[in-house]
């Protein structure tokens, strides 16, 4: 217990410290969090053990996190950005994730590995992009309605990788039964969750607003939150799936915004401590001693996407600078992708070598991310002098 303790005292003192000096200095909370695992983590200074406990609490965080991004998940917003969505979203993320696993297919061998690469590759940081499209005032403005809606498919995207990279790890024969039963369980668990539990879900959120008490709201928010993570797990899926479900059908009800409110701090906290361990399994040295790989991963899928994206609002209508400014929104790794990549390492997809390349560039992206955004006014003024801006 006082060990427990005394990890627990680190955590808050180091958290405390740099998400303060990174709301000082406009970053992002996460990349603080990344950077307090790296330090005290086993391969740093060797302040908290990467042990099972630590691990089974973070796990939480990434069910909080796919929570939240269902609660934000709303259909009518789906059908009015349908052309964006499914037509820049769809291409972005199908072309991200085609082409970076051919080549990965082709240099090493193995589709598995270039699939889960690929894919993470393709997703975006919802946080990093969305606070700054914000901050900046932009949300309303043509390329930020882009961001959005390639944001909006990637968080559609992750879900089915969720589904699929645990059944990567297995032979051919077996790996399609198990990807053909997933895909089974899924349909059949979502459809009856959407189809047969909105009625009974607003009903019930009714009755427990009826009480006027916060803390059994909560403790329903739990109760609804964990109790459908732990129904799709059962069904041989993923938690991460049961909590999207959970906070897309609650976005359909009036207790969307309440219980955005309740959820918010808890989320947060937990999801901090996912990141945490996320810096705490990145290997310094190994990353040094691969560091010819990092830097290929942090560069080429960043460049590629800021030219991809760039290309594919061009065509679908969109100004020189609206697509320049798109593209460098999206360009930087996100949080989803360190989901994919910790999943995919759990399950033996990838190696050890491979998962701290990939989570050292992701952090290096994420780092570099608000950089690039803000360079991004003088990148454009450069390449389109002479377009109304």
């Amino acid at each position: 217990m006082p060990h427990t303790l005394q990890s627990i005292l680190v955590l808050l003192a180091s958290a405390v410290v740099v998400v303060v000096l990174c709301r000082v200095s406009r970053l992002p909370a996460i990349l603080g969090y990344l950077v307090i695992g790296v330090v005290v983590g086993p391969h740093g200074l060797r302040w908290i053990p990467d042990n099972e406990t630590t691990r089974f609490f973070a796990e939480f965080g990434i069910v909080f996190l796919l929570f939240s991004i269902g609660l934000e998940f709303s259909l009518p917003q789906l059908k009015s950005m349908r052309r964006a969505v499914f037509g820049l979203g769809l291409s972005q993320v199908a072309i991200t994730t085609l082409v970076a696993m051919a080549a990965i297919w082709w240099f090493q061998g193995s589709w598995q590995v270039g699939l889960v690469l690929g894919a993470a590759i393709a997703m975006s940081s919802t946080a990093i992009a969305s606070k700054m499209l914000a901050e900046r005032n932009e949300l309303a403005t043509p390329y930020g309605r882009d961001v959005m809606a390639i944001l909006l498919f990637q968080d559609l995207a992750v879900v089915a990788f969720l589904i699929i990279i645990p059944s990567l790890a297995h032979p051919g024969k077996e790996m399609m039964e198990r990807l053909g039963w997933a895909a089974l369980k899924a349909a059949a668990v979502l459809s009856i969750i959407l189809y047969f539990g909105q009625k009974p879900l607003r009903a019930w959120f009714q009755l427990i607003a009826n009480q006027h008490s916060a803390e059994l709201s909560m403790l329903n928010l739990l109760l609804v939150t964990l109790g459908l993570a732990s129904l799709t797990s059962f069904a041989g899926l993923s938690l991460e799936l049961g909590a999207f479900i959970a906070g897309m059908m609650i976005a359909e009800t009036e207790f969307r915004y309440e219980v955005e409110e309740h959820v918010a701090p808890f989320r947060d906290v937990l999801l901090g401590l996912f990141f945490v361990t996320v810096g705490m399994s990145l290997d310094l040295t190994v990353v040094w001693a691969h560091f010819g790989l990092v830097v290929l991963l942090l560069l080429v899928p960043t460049l590629g996407k800021l030219l991809l994206v760039a290309g594919l609002a061009r065509m679908f209508g969109a100004g020189r600078a609206n697509a320049i400014r798109t593209g460098v929104y999206v360009a930087q790794a996100g949080e989803l992708a360190l989901v994919m990549l910790t999943l995919a390492n759990v399950n033996e997809v990838l190696d050890a070598t491979t998962t701290q390349g990939g989570l050292a560039a992701l952090v290096l992206s994420m780092l570099s991310g608000p950089l690039l955004i803000q360079l991004g006014d003088p990148l454009v003024k450069r390449f389109t002098a002479n377009d109304w801006l």
